[in-house]
């Protein structure tokens, strides 16, 4: 691997370390569609790679920000942690025997629809 696109890597993490401390956002919705788009990486392997950098603890500075603020909801937090984690196994499973197409298409089908949400529902 080129140290160019090792340093490229290194800034994806950078600017999806800040989205995720802005808006709590990351995997799915910035470094997936940048591995594919930008690293010419297929779906399935974004997703994997995408999961990969989650297994450490990326978020933890920022988790210790918003905690330190009054921020977090803890207990919550750490339910969907743990959910996350066996729900990655199935998810996982179900990834890898879709069609790299249809998956593609669903991956951009949840996008619009979160974004059409967003769009659309007022704020209370």
């Amino acid at each position: 691997m080129s140290f160019l696109l090792l340093i490229c890597y290194l800034a994806l993490g950078i600017v999806s370390g800040v989205f995720g401390g802005v808006f709590g956002i990351g995997g799915g919705i910035i470094i997936v569609p940048a591995l594919v788009l930008l690293f010419k990486l297929n779906q399935k392997e974004a997703q994997g790679t995408s999961l990969a950098a989650l297994l450490l603890p990326v978020g933890l500075l920022g988790a210790v920000e918003y905690y330190k603020a009054g921020q977090m909801n803890l207990v919550g937090g750490l339910l969907i942690a743990g959910g996350f984690f066996v729900g990655a196994f199935f998810g996982s499973k179900l990834s890898l025997s879709l069609d790299e197409m249809l998956l593609r298409r669903l991956f951009a089908g949840l996008l619009v629809a979160l974004a059409l949400q967003l769009l659309l529902t007022k704020s209370s």
